[in-house]
Parts: structure tokens; sequence; C-alpha cells
């Protein structure tokens, strides 16, 4: 998940053989790159003097909990827009066939502050486009647009388009969006 480091390198243990003991390592994060950390449990016994290694496999975080709603200016979201080289962008696939209500889950699901004013986003008209802003608690920006159409059929299509300074913020939100569009609210 980011830039991290251990903060303290554990000690060395021997334990009697059926025993078990806890061990815990702080890790420092400083920045909400891929909400995935990997690791090793490295061991060595005695009667077979060689190294055992324990894949822990990818330990995965989820971003929601380092995502903040905040708000920003309509100017200081449109310049970060436009500064901001990292873009994810997920197609709408839900079975939500209300525009407003869409946003609203989206809005739930991602954690995050709707700056487009209420009287813009008012009405029935087949459109919605809407602009989303976080921050994490690196103080990262994230920047989401949502711009959806109600088709013919009911159904509703479109982007969901997620911007950042780093890769890790606009992939995270992106499959947490994908994961979670398709359930109502």
């Amino acid at each position: 998940m980011g830039d991290l480091k251990l903060v303290e390198r554990p000690q060395n243990y021997s334990l009697a053989p059926e025993t078990s003991m806890q061990i815990k390592a702080n890790i420092k994060v400083s920045s909400t790159e891929t909400g995935v950390i990997f690791g090793n449990i490295v061991y060595e016994t005695s009667n077979v003097m060689e190294r055992n290694v324990v894949v822990l496999n990818d330990i995965h975080i989820d971003i929601m909990d380092y995502i903040s709603p905040a708000v920003c200016s309509e100017v200081a979201f449109r310049t970060m827009w436009a500064e901001f080289e990292w873009e994810n962008k997920v197609a709408v696939n839900t079975t939500i066939q209300n525009e407003r209500e869409f946003l609203d889950h989206i809005i739930k699901s991602t954690n995050m502050k709707c700056l487009t004013a209420p009287s813009a986003i008012e009405g029935e008209c087949g459109f919605l486009a809407a602009n989303l802003y976080a921050k994490s608690v690196f103080g990262e920006d994230a920047l989401v647009n949502v711009s959806i159409e109600k088709q013919t059929d009911g159904a509703l299509s479109g982007y969901i388009r997620i911007r950042s300074k780093t890769q890790g913020i606009a992939l995270s939100l992106g499959d947490k969006i994908t994961l979670k569009q398709k359930g109502s609210s």
C-alpha cells in the first residue's frame, strides 16, 4: 500500500516444541498507492536446519478506510483535474435505472463528497454529470467525474472517470467502483 517502511525489526525468538508466539511488526504507511501489502514469514527449524517461507499472499487493504469526503472550489477542482496525470475510466455497468439514485450509490460507495450543486442535478432529463472529491489521510486528492445517460430501454450508460496525482488511488477507487456499482442503494 504505497510507501511502506518497517518501523522496527522484530527480534528473533527460539520456541520450544508445541509452543506458539504472536509477534507484532509496525509498518509505517505514507501513501495510498496500491491497496495491497505483500509479505512472507520466514522461519527455521532445528530438525531440518533449513529456512521455511510462508507466503502470506497479498493482504488487501480497503482504500475506503483512508479516504474521507472533502470540499474544494470549482476552480481548484478544474486545476487539479488538468494537472493530475493518472486517470482510470470505468464504464457504467449497473442495474440501477435512476440517474440520481446511481449517483447517490456511487457517493456512498466511494465515501466522496458531491461538489456539483443540487440544483444542477435535479429533474429528469435523462442525463447527469457530477464531480466528486475526497482526500486521503495522507493528504492525497481523489477526483471523480460521473457522467451517465439513460438509454431508451431504461438502462444507464456512461463513464466514471477518476483522477489523482498517484496511480494507486485512481486504480484502487476504480476497482472499488467496479465492485460496488452494480448494487442498489
